[in-house]
């Protein structure tokens, strides 16, 4: 048995609470980490985990165990990378999950730059605006708006989104201009709604101006779960939104949208990296979000966290 090959599969299962998902992370078979797992708990004598045909639980032994086991591979990792010189270190694969309108607009026009300064750093970029499950499915972060439903997780914030009313001309001419937010809850006025993606209901917005507060849940015939989604359902005139100001400037630029509500003020949106617990932060996860952070703050639309 390989000791360190086996504290691997072991510190994976319990992260991801499953064999399958384990050997998915560490590129090998199934049987490969049942083995690693079983000669394990051989050699210490000791169940590490509860089994059954529905999930993996750790044991109140293995719960101990696994604590030294990630503080002993974060030491490994962090000893490995304090003896390589700084460009060796920063090479390998990062499996990051950024939401579609930020990857779309911000992220991706920049990573020629990020690719110039680090040729070695392979990204493997998840596109959506789900929550992943950063552990189950061994990413290494993700970037996400909004307050972080997993207190579990650790988080960066590396910015916030600044907000605004939004309606294409069309709309606008067919049920006219909202003067106060309540409007948007009376005929003839629709929203398009956003759907959490957990819960499935959809987000209210809640504005500001001069000690009034309105927290505004719309009337929508259509609610997506995507941000580009949402922003095509705008454009095409099928209700009101509220959208990060970065996602609106070029079409409030070329007309497509219009500000309503100007006098009115929504609350930002943070932005967070996040990234699980118990897991080294390598040299090259460190310099990436650096990066995003960098690039965010050059965004004239996104305040500096």
């Amino acid at each position: 048995m390989d000791r360190f090959d086996a504290l691997q599969a072991f510190a994976r299962v319990v992260e991801t609470g499953s064999f399958t998902k384990a050997a998915r992370a560490l590129d090998v078979s199934n049987a490969t980490v049942t083995q690693l797992v079983q000669q394990l708990e051989a050699r210490l004598r000791v169940k590490l985990l509860h089994r059954t045909t529905r999930q993996v639980r750790v044991t109140e032994d293995g719960a101990a165990y696994y604590e030294r086991v990630v503080r002993l591979l974060a030491d490994l990792e962090a000893a490995d990378t304090s003896l390589s010189d700084a460009s060796a270190a920063l090479r390998g694969r990062l499996r990051v999950d950024v939401p579609s309108p930020l990857a779309r607009l911000v992220l991706v026009p920049a990573l020629p730059d990020f690719h110039a300064r680090y040729p070695e750093i392979q990204l493997h970029l998840g596109v959506s605006d789900r929550m992943v499950d950063v552990i189950g499915d061994h990413v290494d972060c993700v970037l996400r708006g909004g307050e972080l439903a997993d207190s579990t997780l650790i988080a960066r914030r590396v910015g916030s989104l600044t907000m605004g009313v939004y309606a294409a001309p069309a709309y606008l001419q067919r049920a006219g201009t909202p003067e106060h937010p309540l409007d948007l809850a009376d005929e003839p006025h629709r929203t398009v709604g956003y759907l959490r993606w957990r819960s499935g209901s959809v987000a209210p917005l809640t504005l500001h101006r001069e000690g009034e507060t309105v927290e505004l849940h719309g009337r929508h015939l259509l609610a997506v779960d995507d941000g580009n989604a949402y922003l095509a359902a705008g454009l095409a005139g099928l209700g009101a939104l509220w959208l990060p100001r970065y996602m609106a400037a070029a079409h409030v630029a070329r007309g497509e949208l219009l500000p309503v509500l100007a006098d009115w003020q929504v609350d930002a949106m943070p932005l967070y990296m996040a990234f699980p617990p118990n897991r080294h932060v390598s040299a090259k996860l460190r310099t990436f979000i650096d990066w995003v952070a960098a690039v965010l703050a050059q965004q004239p639309a996104i305040t500096t966290a």
